[in-house]
């Protein structure tokens, strides 16, 4: 008997159904992977499922049984936990405090830390989750603050965990400690629901696939029976290039020169650490590390989000180093930033208003101050079908679309603009693997088209599929700089978690081999 079964599942949204009578299993004991396009209606089931959404018609069943779940409180109630791709976590509170926030141990309104503790420490040692339960949220590792949701959602009870895109923000090393630890959980009697856009993923974790499109259930298969050429093929309905196939790049002019830049972080303290490196025309660097190690700061500074302490920043000789956000613009710099409902949107605007911002004051969309809507929804419309962003109209509001094709907005947006230089932080966050196909492609047109390109992403795929130079930042340093054809993803994971050439000497200077390293990442 299955531990949770969906009958007929149908979700609607005003002008379009999410879920279209899906049915679907998962046994005790199993991992089954979620797979889908954007808007496929994978996380709109599984939120229905956790009971942040209700839907139309349909029937969940646990253990035979039909249940009503309007909340995630009932959710957990019936053993289903949900891990999600955005931490849920309060950074000043200890491992212990997130962990039985919302039931925590105690009479009378006291709370027993004592108890909570112990709690703690017995269901991590029991599935092999070893964290200290006295650190805070903000002393650890993403990697870890994952650790701490999952611990969450065992602790709550949960018998069902559904991890929605779980290996977003994770290196490879911790991309494999994940996968040991589901495996782990799934050996103790758990099930697992797991959604990814990652088809090697789901090739290595998962004991059966569930394929969805446009709302439905399109197929379902195993990795013993499939590959990712397949697997790409049943999701978009068409063949895929998993990776773009591109020419040797072809070095112009340099376009931007960053040289000895030192950048504060919102605490004040020293975020990037005199980084130097250059960009030229017709080609794509990349910048590799993990999340947190200085590469939002160096974004920031060089769109102009954040003035650099110091050092100097060039655009084809042009001073930039104190430029404003809209200065950056017209000189030429296009940014497709990591956080997008922060910096990417302006989730109360509509779509055609989302993908003219930044030039909405310039001629043909504006004409004395006047914005001219008709010439805005016609490039709005033909952006939407150039990019397959899936929406009703260039009216529906960006707060109502899936996290996928908002990407797709703020990415034909930028691209849209002809820039000289294209700063692309996760520029593929949320897609699918059509596309990511199709975004690649853009990039790489963008260099072939002479444009310089800046790409820091933490998917080292990405990394590797599209940088022709490779600089390894760690601790707000360039520690490594590696060509195309020389990294590969354990190298790459290796160098950008401390090691090799990454000390300090006992006087705080760096080490010789520090010097090295950063004299190769320094740039030609």
């Amino acid at each position: 008997m299955p531990v949770l079964e969906l009958r007929e599942v149908t979700k609607v949204f005003p002008g379009v159904v999410a879920n279209d009578r899906v049915s679907m299993t998962l046994e005790r004991g199993e991992i089954v992977a979620l797979l889908g396009e954007n808007g496929a209606g994978k996380s709109t089931l599984m939120n229905v499922v956790y009971g942040l959404l209700s839907a139309e018609h349909g029937e969940i069943l646990i253990d035979g049984s039909t249940v009503k779940i309007r909340s995630p409180r009932q959710a957990i109630d019936h053993g289903i936990g949900m891990v999600h791709q955005h931490f849920m976590l309060v950074e000043p509170l200890t491992v212990t405090e997130n962990i039985v926030l919302g039931r925590e141990p105690g009479r009378l309104g006291v709370i027993d830390f004592t108890e909570a503790r112990a709690k703690v420490a017995e269901i991590s040692q029991r599935y092999g989750l070893r964290i200290d339960p006295d650190s805070r949220i903000a002393d650890l590792s993403v990697g870890m603050q994952q650790r701490v949701e999952i611990l969450k959602a065992l602790y709550q009870g949960a018998s069902v965990l559904i991890l929605d895109e779980p290996t977003a923000v994770l290196t490879p090393q911790e991309v494999r400690e994940l996968f040991s630890v589901v495996r782990s959980l799934v050996s103790e009697g758990l099930s697992v629901v797991f959604i990814t856009h990652k088809l090697e993923e789901v090739m290595a974790v998962a004991d059966r696939i569930i394929v969805m499109r446009a709302g439905a259930v399109v197929g379902e298969t195993r990795p013993s029976e499939t590959d990712e050429v397949g697997l790409a093929r049943m999701m978009v309905g068409r063949d895929v290039v998993l990776r773009v196939e591109k020419t040797p790049a072809r070095c112009g002019d340099t376009v931007l020169d960053v040289r000895d830049l030192h950048v504060e972080g919102e605490r004040g303290l020293e975020a990037v650490a005199g980084v130097t490196f250059d960009v030229c025309g017709g080609e794509v660097v990349a910048i590799a590390g993990v999340s947190g190690n200085g590469q939002t700061e160096l974004i920031d500074a060089l769109v102009g989000l954040r003035p650099p302490s110091a050092g100097t920043m060039a655009l084809k000789g042009v001073d930039i180093t104190h430029a404003s956000a809209r200065r950056s613009i017209e000189a030429g710099v296009s940014h497709i930033p990591e956080d997008r409902h922060r910096r990417g949107l302006v989730l109360q605007f509509d779509l055609a208003e989302n993908l003219v911002l930044g030039d909405h004051r310039l001629a043909p969309y504006a004409s004395r101050g006047i914005m001219n809507r008709r010439v805005i929804a016609e490039m709005a419309r033909t952006r939407i079908s150039d990019y397959d962003i899936r929406t009703p109209s260039e009216r529906v509001l960006a707060s109502s679309m899936s996290g996928g094709n908002q990407q797709k907005v703020v990415v034909a947006r930028e691209i849209g603009r002809d820039p000289e230089l294209l700063v692309a932080a996760q520029p593929t966050r949320g897609l699918d693997v059509g596309a990511i196909e199709f975004v690649h492609r853009q990039i790489l047109a963008e260099r072939d088209a002479g444009k310089a390109v800046l790409l820091i992403s933490l998917e080292l795929e990405e990394v590797l599929s599209l940088a022709d130079r490779i600089l390894v930042m760690y601790e707000g340093r360039i520690v490594r700089e590696f060509s195309a054809d020389e990294a590969d993803a354990e190298t790459l994971g290796y160098h950008m978690t401390g090691g090799g050439g990454t000390k300090l000497g006992d006087s705080g200077a760096p080490t010789p081999e520090t010097d090295e390293a950063a004299e190769r990442g320094a740039g030609r």
